[in-house]
């Protein structure tokens, strides 16, 4: 293993099994008739119980104790200036209920990150009630829905290109649209040729992801737009890629009608174990009137939530959003100010570094230059009877998340990796030297990777025969 990440240990026994006996607490007469039940609990000391939980901690694998390279994904590491911001008990304590008059300082803060979110993507407004990219993906399809039934338009297709993020097809489906998929051309950018066939008056919008999966910039983005709104269609963005963009361009200025920000991607606010997120939606002047409600509304140096807008969508979120999450992202905003554009051009350095040295090992298709991120090609290691799976759980051992795995599809044996911005060249080496070392190692040792951290699981029937309990003889 690097010394860059070690667990203290890799596996741990259940509190039952630690526990030398079991404690029967009687169901009770208080509890009403029928509800009462026995427990059996571990007999644990106090000492006990904390160490187990210390011993699970550290058997977590995240950005604070190593590289997560997941494509896609911007995993990287969140400053704890944010954490503290979200702590600061003038936010943390607030409750969603308190009188408007008592939550000035919060939605003024809503207020300034709505126009900071709008000048980054080049947007007339933004919402921030989503609480998810994928929520915002459905937001933004809402929007896209409620704009064409404004004009009695019944549009029912969306158009989303072989490169898109992942989540795409299934959101257009949701919001109730024909998926129809437009393929790539040899370089890795959508096929203007095939994108001239598929547009028509049936095509509500066409969900677009620039840069894309593959890591390059749709460079003919603005002729693609033009291509759609003249069939009468919206440009949506998804924003998982933004990373790579910011100060350079923005969705606006590519002719995108939508766009939904990753506040726990681009702007580090934590990310992954199923944690919060935020996926704000940015739209143009000619879809403001269809955002959600309530709205944050400024009168003179007061603010309010208004919900008196008759062409809205509704409610996308309880309350208004993930308010922690939001002070996060705006922490980080503030911190950065114009350092925004450097973000991007040290994702996209170290992506193109990491992508120089690895293309050596395993083929990238579609050219050398990548954004923030590049997908490698694992085909070769098929002969040898290895597969991408393989390489990423080998990547254990050697201290490392695994990347994306199978991912665009457009790439046998797809390894998809990004950096971020937030790694130092040492790092990146490591990484590059483990995956070098990897592809030469003998099958069988990969076969069963991992060696050193928790046992190999096989995929599918994890996924199928799912073990919600610590008693494996329950489960079967």
């Amino acid at each position: 293993m690097t010394d860059g990440y070690r667990m203290a240990r890799y596996s741990e026994e259940t509190v039952f099994e630690i526990g030398a006996d079991t404690t029967v607490i009687p169901a009770s007469d208080l509890v009403p008739k029928g509800l009462g039940r026995e427990l059996r609990l571990p007999d644990l000391t106090e000492a006990e119980v904390v160490r187990h939980f210390v011993r699970l901690s550290q058997m977590n694998y995240c950005v604070d104790t190593g590289f997560y390279p997941l494509g896609s994904c911007t995993m990287k590491y969140t400053p704890r200036a944010l954490e503290a911001s979200a702590a600061l008990p003038g936010f943390a304590d607030l409750h969603p209920e308190q009188p408007q008059s008592t939550v000035q300082g919060a939605l003024a803060l809503m207020w300034e990150l709505e126009r900071m979110l709008a000048e980054i993507g080049g947007m007339r407004a933004v919402t921030l009630q989503p609480a998810a990219g994928s929520h915002g993906e459905y937001t933004g399809m809402l929007l896209v829905r409620a704009y064409h039934a404004s004009r009695g338009d019944g549009r029912d297709q969306v158009l989303v290109p072989d490169t898109a993020h992942g989540t795409n097809p299934a959101t257009a489906a949701m919001a109730g649209y024909e998926v129809v998929e437009v393929p790539s051309n040899d370089a890795g950018r959508v096929d203007l040729e095939a994108l001239g066939s598929a547009v028509s008056d049936r095509t509500a919008a066409i969900m677009l992801t620039n840069p894309n999966t593959l890591g390059i910039f749709e460079e003919d983005v603005r002729t693609i737009a033009k291509t759609v709104h003249s069939a009468g269609g919206l440009l949506y963005y998804d924003g998982a890629n933004l990373n790579a963009i910011m100060g350079y361009t923005k969705p606006g200025a590519m002719g995108f009608d939508v766009v939904h920000f990753n506040l726990h991607k681009t702007f580090a606010t934590p990310h992954g174990g199923g944690g919060p997120g935020a996926g704000p939606v940015g739209v143009v002047e000619r879809l403001e009137p269809f955002l959600p409600v309530p709205r944050i509304a400024r009168e003179g140096g007061r603010f309010s939530l208004d919900s008196e807008r008759p062409q809205t969508i509704g409610k996308v979120q309880s309350f208004y959003g993930n308010f922690l999450v939001l002070v996060r992202a705006y922490a980080y905003i503030r911190m950065q100010g114009a350092g925004l554009k450097g973000v991007s051009e040290r994702a996209v350095l170290n992506a193109n570094y990491l992508a120089a040295r690895l293309s050596r090992v395993l083929p990238m298709p579609f050219g050398p230059l990548r954004k923030h991120e590049f997908v490698l090609s694992g085909e070769p290691l098929k002969e040898k009877g290895v597969r991408a799976l393989d390489v990423a759980k080998r990547l254990g051992d050697y201290g490392f998340h695994a990347p994306t795995t199978y991912f665009p599809l457009l790439v046998p044996e797809a390894l998809m990796i990004e950096p971020t911005e937030t790694e130092d060249k040492a790092t990146l080496d490591a990484f590059a030297e483990a995956i070098e070392t990897i592809v030469n190692e003998d099958p069988e040792l990969l076969h069963g990777a991992p060696h050193n951290v928790a046992p190999r699981v096989d995929e599918v029937k994890a996924a199928k025969m799912m073990a919600l309990t610590w008693d494996l003889a329950m489960a079967e």
